[in-house]
């Protein structure tokens, strides 16, 4: 008697009934979270406005149209993904439409590197779609962190293409390696760390599964690190640099941010998306079903480490230790494997992420839609400010630290940076940090540039303008009151807090735009 074949058949049967499910489900989540990219013209992040400021500057340099207070100075220095591109993609659309493609795009990146990366490595895709989708709108991202974003999605590519040629020709992977590396540079510098990392972790792993030769190790890992010392050497050379001086741990927030990354708008959401993401890997793991390849042990360990010895920030840079976060969860995916019990346990995982992943971008949408209206509301009040003018940003409170603050309010806080371009004013919030970004105010209003900062306290420039001024004030706003002709007080509205020296033009629900009094 012939043994049927058929009970192997019906298993697999339902497996690829079940993957054609997974896989749909994938595609149409895929498709909804880009959803807020196609209905809002400006994405309410924190600092996309900014960059949407800067490249109406990059874009119209050398035009009648150009903005006098600031000048465009190129350097050799990273973080330029979007001030390479933006202001070329500007030639065939809008700079408005060519900076929310260039957004679109990373998102891309984002997706399909982490899609690619697991391809690569397990030959199908599995789990790195639904973790690229749940941290589509993560801190670093939601807070319009886009060059960052962008070099991330550039450094999973070159992650994965770098895995496909690991057992090939030595001059061809150099070549793709020395590529990848320098497109990182320019794109940022904290993805090139993320990429370098990555591969350096997977070469030591290689190193001690393979048992190498020291000479042999010494090799791969010097062409790995080649292309890198070089650029750093010749930055050192022309006097670029990376950002300002600055370095600060905040040991206090690495335990906070793991429960606070998965959603940049509301901190429960992200606790509880969170907090049930990691009880259930820890679970998984814990009963078998979740394993990691050797290669991902070590890459676990190494970003793990990072988190902790890194700096929060780092050449000026802020929260720099929360990006690994986002970066080991696109990247880990590909070295481990998920096997469930039964069918049942299967789709309610399938349900479990993809309810994650739909909760964040209702969240995401429920921030977005509404601030159209303010952002229209802002550029409406554009045209009550004279051309050329100097506009100070003032805040009604302070809302506290990122952790623990309301940040539905932040998308506001650089909004008006865009009267640069509405207004051709003069806005000291602009980002202008060398080192980091091309544009930089014109030696008249540099004293007054605020490279990296937000909105000044208005009880604060109250007490300057009375003549209490704090023994520390800050020389920018020193002599407020004479140095700037419009003042923007973001905010719910508020009585005049100086009648006699400001008069209220316009006001909305999130700002008051006042004119500044001259003082004879």
């Amino acid at each position: 008697m012939v043994p049927s074949d058929r009970p192997t058949l019906t298993i697999r049967a339902r497996f690829d009934s079940e993957r054609s499910v997974a896989i749909a489900v994938l595609a149409v989540l895929a498709a909804v979270s880009f959803l807020p990219m196609l209905l809002t013209p400006i994405p309410a992040m924190v600092d996309y406005p900014n960059h949407l400021a800067r490249m109406y500057i990059l874009s119209q340099n050398g035009t009648p149209n150009a903005n006098p207070h600031y000048e465009v100075a190129w350097a050799f220095y990273p973080n330029l993904a979007m001030d390479l591109l933006v202001p070329q993609m500007a030639r065939l659309m809008s700079v408005e439409n060519a900076t929310r493609l260039f957004l679109l795009l990373s998102q891309l990146l984002i997706v399909g590197g982490a899609l690619l990366l697991e391809r690569v490595r397990k030959g199908r895709v599995h789990l790195a779609g639904f973790a690229a989708l749940a941290f589509l709108y993560c801190l670093p991202f939601s807070w319009g962190f886009v060059n960052f974003e962008f070099g991330l999605g550039l450094a999973l590519w070159g992650i994965a293409v770098y895995l496909m040629l690991a057992e090939g020709p030595w001059p061809l992977r150099f070549v793709v390696n020395t590529a990848f590396v320098a497109a990182l540079y320019a794109a940022h510098f904290f993805s090139l760390g993320i990429y370098g990392a990555t591969l350096g972790l997977y070469e030591l792993w290689r190193i001690r599964h393979r048992r190498v030769t020291c000479r042999v190790a010494a090799a791969r890992l010097g062409a790995l690190a080649m292309p890198a010392l070089a650029l750093f050497a010749v930055m050192h050379m022309t006097a670029g640099s990376i950002g300002s001086e600055g370095t600060s741990w905040f040991l206090a927030f690495k335990p906070i941010w793991p429960l606070r990354i998965m959603n940049g708008y509301n901190l429960t959401v992200a606790a509880m998306t969170g907090l049930a993401l990691m009880i259930a890997l820890l679970f998984a793991a814990r009963r078998g079903f979740l394993k990691l390849e050797p290669a991902g042990i070590w890459l676990a360990v190494g970003f793990a480490l990072l988190y902790v010895v890194i700096p929060s920030k780092l050449f000026g840079t802020a929260f720099v230790d929360l990006r690994v976060i986002p970066a080991a969860a696109l990247i880990l995916p590909a070295f481990c494997s998920l096997s469930l019990p039964s069918r049942t346990w299967r789709m309610a995982a399938l349900a479990a992420i993809s309810g994650v992943i739909l909760l964040n971008l209702v969240v995401v949408l429920a921030v977005w839609l509404p601030y159209r209206a303010d952002y229209a509301a802002i550029i409406e009040s554009f045209h009550k400010i004279d051309r050329g003018s100097r506009v100070l940003v003032g805040g009604t409170g302070d809302n506290g630290d990122p952790p623990f603050a309301d940040l539905t309010t932040y998308p506001m806080y650089y909004a008006p940076t865009l009267a640069v371009h509405y207004a051709g004013a003069f806005v000291p919030n602009l980002f202008t940090e060398a080192g980091k970004q091309p544009v930089r105010a014109r030696e008249a209003v540099r004293r007054l540039a605020i490279p990296y900062g937000g909105p000044v306290p208005s009880d604060l420039l109250a007490a300057i303008a009375a003549g209490r001024p704090p023994a520390d004030v800050p020389p920018f706003i020193r002599t407020w009151y004479q140095d700037y002709d419009y003042l923007y007080v973001l905010g719910p509205p508020a009585p005049n807090p100086l009648p006699d020296l400001l008069e209220m033009l316009d006001t909305s629900e999130r700002f008051v735009l006042y004119k500044v009094r001259r003082r004879s």
